[in-house]
């Protein structure tokens, strides 16, 4: 018997966040910072991060691309027993590329949290709580 998913199920799945793009390849630079790593090791790091589901060959993918574009490089390593590992590493290119998008992260995490606050506003009002005093407009939102 094939299991069927409520109506709303669907819609959640289709839309559930992913991780790719930039904000993976940020959060991979952002890993390398401080330690070399191998592929698995970063795979590992950004499932204990929490971050939305993603497939690991993306992750390796990207990696590869990262490579390509300069912002880290790689070496086999042979110093454990086993197989020889790939380990990354972030270079001064990367170093610059993750700064420019850290400062961009925040100026974003700012955006968002105004954002909650607005959405939190909303939630109270339907609950029939009454709301905080309005938050200034956002830049370019249109008012209404």
């Amino acid at each position: 018997m094939e299991e069927q998913s409520a109506p709303g199920n669907e819609a959640e799945a289709k839309f559930r966040p992913r991780l790719h793009g930039d904000l993976l390849s940020s959060s991979l630079l952002a890993f390398l910072r401080n330690w070399n790593a191998y592929g698995y090791q970063l795979v590992q790091e950004l499932a204990k991060a929490g971050l939305p589901a993603f497939d690991s060959g993306t992750v390796y993918r990207t990696l590869r691309q990262l490579e390509r574009a300069g912002l880290v490089s790689s070496f086999w390593d042979t110093s454990e027993s086993g197989p020889a590992r790939r380990m990354y590493s972030l270079t001064k290119a990367g170093e610059t590329f993750l700064s420019l998008w850290i400062d961009v992260f925040s100026r974003y995490q700012s955006v968002l949290r105004r954002a909650m606050e607005r959405y939190g506003d909303r939630d109270q009002e339907v609950a029939g709580a009454e709301p905080p005093a309005p938050a200034e407009p956002l830049a370019d939102a249109p008012e209404g």
